[in-house]
C-alpha cells in the first residue's frame, strides 16, 4: 500500500460554552480541549476574546429607531475614516487599519442588549492568550485571532488574521527563486491568513464552534512575532483606499478647490499620483489631450508654447523646487465679448485639472500689465495669463 503523506488537520474545538466578560479564556480552551499539543495552531474567532475582554457596547434590545441610533452611534465612535458606502451598508476602516463592513461590529451570537466589539488589540490579546496557554497549561501553540472579512474583487467572505502570536505574518520570497530560476519579484504570503481561513471550514457561523486547530505545521520554540498589524497596508501603498462612487466624488471636491497650491496633485501620495497616471507618456501628449478637454469649454481660448512675459516667477522651479517642463500662455481673440471671457475662465481650470489628475503640478501667472490705461482698444490677442507646468511625480 501507498504510503499517505503527511499533511494538515483541522479539528473544531466543542462544549465552550457561552463566554462572558471576565472568562479565563486560556481556562476555558484547555478544559475543553484537553487533547491540545505542542506545535498545534490555536484559530480563536475574535468574538470571544471581545466578549471575555467586555468589549461590548449597549443598546437598546428592541428593533426600532432608538437601537438603530445607538448602533449608529457606536459605528461612528469605532470608524477612523469611511471608505464606502451602498444603502445601509458601511465599510469603513477601524482605529486598527482594518477595512471592514460596519467596522467589525456584531450582533449575532451575544445578547440583544449589546453590540460585540473588535478587540481593542488583537495582537496583545493573542500574545496574552499564547503566554497563559504556555505557562498556565504547558502548551506551546500559536494563537491566531480570527474574523471575516469581504475582498474588493471577489465575491464571498473569508476569515483573516486579526492578530497573532507565534508565527510571522508575512513569509515574504521576494529575491529567492523558484524551480526554474527565476527570481521572485512581488511574492509575499500570508500563512496566518491562510490558516484563518482554513479554520472556518470547522467553525460555521451558527454552530457556535469559535476555536479550531490546525494540526500539522508543528511551529513550536518561536517568538511572538510582529503580530498581524503588519498586515494593514499603509496609505501610500493603498491603491483602493475609497470606494469607486467616494474617489469620484472627491476628485470633484477638490476640482473645484484647485489653485495655486495645487492641490488635486498633493492630494494623495506620490505613489498613488504616478499610478492614476497609468503608463507614462510624453508631456506633450498629455498637454494635448489636456488642451482638447478645455476646447470643448470654450474654442476660441489658446494655449500655446510661452517663454517671458510672466509675473510672479523668479526662477524655474515651482515653490516644490519641481524644474518646469512646459509653459501655456493663455489668450483669446481680439474683442472677445465677456461670455468667452467666462468660459476661457472654465477652460483654464479644465486643463489644470486635466493635468493634475495625470499628477503634474501647475501654477496660474497673471500677465504683466501696463497702468496707463490704453486709449483704444488693443488689436492683438487679448493675454489671460501663463499657465507653468512643472513634472509628473516619480515612484
Amino acid at each position: 500500500m501507498t504510503d499517505v503523506p503527511a499533511g494538515l488537520a483541522i479539528l473544531p474545538i466543542t462544549g465552550l460554552g457561552d463566554v462572558r466578560p471576565g472568562d479565563d479564556l486560556a481556562d476555558l480552551i484547555a478544559r475543553a480541549a484537553q487533547w491540545l499539543a505542542d506545535g498545534d495552531v490555536l484559530v480563536v474567532t475574535s468574538k470571544i476574546v471581545s466578549k471575555a475582554e467586555g468589549a461590548l457596547a449597549p443598546v437598546p434590545p428592541e428593533e426600532g429607531p432608538d437601537r438603530d441610533g445607538a448602533r449608529a452611534g457606536v459605528l461612528a465612535a469605532e470608524t477612523a475614516r469611511v471608505v464606502a458606502r451602498r444603502g445601509p451598508t458601511s465599510i469603513v476602516a477601524t482605529r486598527h487599519g482594518f477595512v471592514m463592513a460596519a467596522a467589525g461590529i456584531d450582533a449575532s451570537n451575544v445578547d440583544p442588549d449589546h453590540l460585540v466589539l473588535l478587540p481593542k488589540d488583537p495582537d496583545a490579546s493573542a500574545r496574552a492568550l499564547r503566554s497563559e496557554l504556555r505557562d498556565r497549561h504547558g502548551l506551546d501553540v500559536v494563537v491566531i485571532i480570527s474574523d471575516t472579512m469581504g475582498r474588493p474583487w471577489r465575491n464571498g467572505l473569508t476569515d483573516v488574521a486579526l492578530g497573532v502570536a507565534g508565527l510571522e505574518a508575512i513569509r515574504d520570497y521576494r529575491g529567492e527563486r523558484d524551480a526554474y530560476g527565476n527570481e521572485l519579484q512581488i511574492t509575499q504570503m500570508s500563512p496566518v491568513d491562510e490558516l484563518a481561513g482554513a479554520a472556518e471550514l470547522v467553525k460555521g457561523k451558527y454552530d457556535q464552534v469559535p476555536v479550531a486547530v490546525v494540526r500539522g505545521l508543528r511551529i513550536t520554540g518561536t517568538p511572538d512575532g510582529d503580530g498581524a498589524s503588519i498586515l494593514v497596508r499603509s496609505a501610500d501603498t493603498d491603491m483602493f483606499s475609497l470606494g469607486t462612487a467616494e474617489a469620484r466624488a472627491d476628485g470633484l471636491r477638490l476640482a473645484t478647490r484647485l489653485d495655486d497650491a495645487d492641490v488635486l496633485a498633493n492630494a494623495w501620495p506620490v505613489a498613488s499620483v504616478a499610478a492614476i497616471a497609468g503608463s507614462p507618456t510624453p508631456l506633450s501628449a498629455d498637454i494635448s489631450r489636456a488642451v482638447a478637454a478645455a476646447d470643448e469649454a470654450c474654442p476660441k481660448v489658446t494655449f500655446a508654447p510661452a517663454d517671458a512675459g510672466l509675473v510672479g516667477l523668479s526662477e524655474e522651479s515651482g515653490p516644490d523646487g519641481a524644474v518646469e517642463v512646459a509653459r501655456l500662455a493663455v489668450t483669446l481673440p481680439p474683442g472677445s465679448s465677456v461670455v468667452a471671457g467666462a468660459q476661457a475662465g472654465a477652460a483654464i481650470h479644465i486643463l489644470r485639472a486635466w493635468l493634475a489628475s495625470a499628477g503634474y503640478l501647475t501654477t496660474w501667472l497673471q500677465p504683466e500689465s501696463d497702468a496707463t490705461p490704453a486709449a483704444e482698444p488693443a488689436i492683438g490677442p487679448i493675454a489671460l495669463g501663463t499657465i507653468t507646468v512643472r513634472p509628473r511625480p516619480t515612484l
